[in-house]
């Protein structure tokens, strides 16, 4: 009787519950388990367990299996995916079935669908951390503080932080916000009355946050015993808010300031209503205006109107937004200049039923406009048809606009110069004066600034200027552009060259000539001597074989003495004429030029050159001289190489104050100066055992330098090389 009563009570149960066997058999289950958790309408009794019922986890299952076994498991919740897809939540309590004295003989599972439930749980966690709304609790009776973890994330406090109510408030910005929620909240306490806030929290990662409090009180017996509410981040809202609320102040204040009047147009009723600052704008008084549209139009100028209607009607159609500039009217026959925008707003079924916009006067706009256009106009065509350069330049120093005399002067064309920068064609020794003027430009009050400067054309020739420096200053004082006059003195700055070489040539000349007629002297006389002497012995000799060997001899010495006369007329040709023929030369061109000549003599000795000259490196000198200079050396070089090793050049340059120094290092026979050091520059001296040489080249080299205002030296040493260093003045 017993066992019918618990069966009875087990079919009957609101739960869902089984008892099963070792085996995991049926042996009972009550009818709330078969019609939530059976496959079909079968008795499953006997039945194994996982055979006859919906899909449940492998969790599930291993805590049966441990139940059957003797272990109790309690889940109050697991979530998991059917096969098709389909969500489910399932608690359950596994109690093992134990036979006294005789072990366990199964379970008892109590089972439990709570997918509904924790499905609405669920969605209001994300409702809630979307909307980023918390909720907070506050018990009277036993002081405590609850926060929900949205609440907590918003004040930015770790999940395991537990509140009071002194921490909540003082999360609050010190000042105004901390009173009122300290105010509200004692109110709530001590009267009962909810609230609902807006105010600044400062989270405990020091980040200031605008939140939304809303509370309400629980009374009990006439006694509150609980605060209950909800707490939203609003901080983008409220920003929002603040940003337009200032914005629409602002735009109030600027309309006044700026004398912009607004306006609305009822479609339907054909009203027109102004503000007043649109009465002062029209030169109309607000008692005579009768609000129509016909009031406004009939101010417009007749040339505008039918431009201005059509405008309108268009902007009715919704084809395009009124935006026009028109003249008006006013009663004392003014004619002033406005400009209107506006706004049509239609209703639900797309029909125009009102236009807002706004007007201003614009006339000393336009009045300026004109006179900028003309003053534009003129700087244009003096900037365009100067005879000298002219540019705008970036405070950064770029082009920005040329004149065709600067485009002229630098040989560049106005597109490839706004490619550059006005620092890419200025000489290297020039660019610190070019950064201490522009600083003073833009950054002193001078109004006009003038220095010099050199640039390189575009063929590498130096362009030398006088500069003169505008700086143009925005509407807050800080420089936009710099308006540049550049003064081309190129020939200028030649000419005094040539006139400082002219003198300084004369002086050497002078210096030069007794020098000279010395040679002549000394040469002549040797070779007269020796042709008077060989004529007595002709005159005197009787033998014929004789009298020929001195006619061999006489022979001999008259081509002597016409090879003398020539090099003395390449003597006078070096010491005249020099001045008018002083060009700016680039070393390393010329030095290029010669090389590519003497290409075979190099190549036969296999020659090595090392050359490290500037690309900026220019001298003053006559072409054709420094030509020969540069091939003299170089050829002597090569010419008395050491045979015990392979020749070795080194051509290298530098400044020293207004000169160039070329140095010429090879690695040759050298020279002992201690024996010739004092007549290494003489003519017809010569110091090696050479077929060819003849003394003649470093006389004529030292000479065509000096014509030259330069001065030349040698370092050398025996069977280690020689060091020829030129000194030229710079171009």
């Amino acid at each position: 009787m017993k066992t019918l009563a618990v069966d009875f009570l087990l079919k009957e149960s609101p739960n869902a519950i089984a008892i099963v066997d070792t085996k995991l058999n049926f042996i009972n289950y009550s009818n709330e388990w078969h019609d939530r958790f059976s496959l079909g309408n079968t008795d499953y009794v006997n039945k194994n367990l996982f055979e006859s019922i919906i899909e449940t986890p492998d969790f599930f299952k291993k805590a049966i299996s441990n139940g059957i076994n003797g272990e109790e498991h309690i889940n109050t919740g697991q979530k998991f995916i059917l096969p098709d897809g389909t969500l489910q939540w399932l608690k359950w309590k596994i109690i093992p079935s134990k036979v006294e004295n005789q072990g366990f003989d199964g379970a008892i599972i109590f089972l439990d669908d709570i997918t509904v439930e924790q499905k609405e749980i669920e969605l209001l966690h994300k409702a809630e951390e979307v909307a980023r709304i918390g909720c907070w609790e506050l018990d009277l009776l036993n002081n405590t503080v609850y926060w929900t973890k949205t609440t907590k994330e918003i004040h930015e406090v770790d999940q395991d932080f537990v509140p009071n109510l002194e921490e909540g408030i003082n999360f609050y910005k010190e000042g105004v916000h901390r009173d009122k929620i300290s105010y509200l909240v004692s109110n709530a306490i001590a009267e009962g009355k909810p609230f609902d806030t807006e105010l600044i929290i400062i989270t405990a990662k020091g980040r200031e946050v605008w939140v939304c409090a809303k509370g309400e009180v629980e009374i009990l017996n006439g006694k509150p015993v609980r605060l209950i509410g909800t707490f939203q981040d609003i901080d983008e809202r409220k920003k929002i808010e603040l940003a337009h609320q200032e914005i629409s102040e602002r735009l109030k204040m600027t309309s006044q300031t700026a004398q912009i009047g607004t306006w609305n147009y009822n479609l339907t009723e054909n009203n027109l209503d102004w503000d007043d600052e649109m009465y002062r704008i029209f030169d109309i008084e607000k008692f005579n205006f009768s609000g129509a549209f016909e009031a406004w139009s009939s101010t417009i100028h007749s040339d505008d109107l039918e431009r201005v209607l059509t405008a309108t009607e268009n902007a009715i159609n919704g084809i395009k937004d009124f935006d026009e500039e028109y003249r008006i009217i006013h009663k004392n026959g003014t004619i002033r200049h406005i400009k209107g925008l506006s706004k049509t707003i239609k209703d639900i079924n797309g029909t125009a039923v009102k236009m807002t916009g706004a007007n201003w006067d614009i006339t000393e706009l336009r009045s300026t406009e004109i006179k900028l256009a003309e003053s534009t106009k003129s700087f244009t065509e003096t900037f365009e048809h100067s005879s000298i350069g002219m540019a705008l330049v970036s405070p950064e120093l770029n082009w920005l606009k040329a004149n065709k005399s600067l485009c002229k002067s630098l040989g560049y064309s106005e597109n490839e110069l706004l490619k550059i920068s006005s620092n890419d064609i200025t000489h290297p020794d020039d660019l610190p004066g070019s950064r201490y003027f522009k600083k003073k430009v833009i950054e002193g009050d001078t109004i006009n600034l003038q220095f010099q400067k050199r640039y390189f054309h575009k063929n590498g020739n130096i362009v030398h200027a006088i500069i003169g420096a505008t700086p143009v200053k925005d509407i807050n004082g800080n420089v936009s552009h710099i308006i540049i006059q550049f003064l081309d003195i190129t020939e200028r700055i030649e000419s005094q060259k040539k006139l400082e070489a002219l003198v300084d040539v004369t002086k050497s000349q002078n210096e030069s000539l007794t020098n000279f007629a010395h040679i002549v002297s000394h040469n002549l006389r040797s070779h007269s001597t020796n042709m008077v002497m060989l004529t007595k012995f002709l005159n005197k000799e009787k033998d014929d074989d004789e009298r020929q060997n001195i006619h061999r001899m006489i022979t001999s010495a008259t081509e002597s003495l016409s090879e003398t006369i020539a090099h003395l007329n390449d003597v006078v040709q070096i010491k005249t004429g020099t001045l008018e023929n002083l060009q700016s030369i680039s070393v390393i061109n010329t030095i290029n030029h010669i090389t590519k000549s003497i290409n075979g003599l190099l190549e036969d000795k296999e020659a090595q050159l090392k050359i490290d000259i500037c690309k900026t490196h220019f001298v003053n000198a006559v072409p054709a001289y420094l030509e020969s200079i540069f091939l003299n050396i170089l050829t002597n070089a090569l010419k008395y190489s050491s045979e015990k090793r392979t020749p070795i050049i080194k051509i290298t340059s530098h400044i020293e104050e207004q000169f160039m120094v070329i140095s010429f290092t090879d690695n040759g026979q050298g020279i002992d100066l201690k024996r010739h050091g004092d007549k290494i520059f003489g003519m017809y001296k010569t110091f090696h055992k050479h077929k060819d040489a003849k003394g003649i080249g470093l006389f004529i080299t030292k000479n065509q330098i000096e014509s030259m205002s330069g001065s030349i030296n040698i370092e050398s040493e025996v069977d280690k090389g020689t060091k020829i260093i030129i000194k030229l003045k710079q171009g």
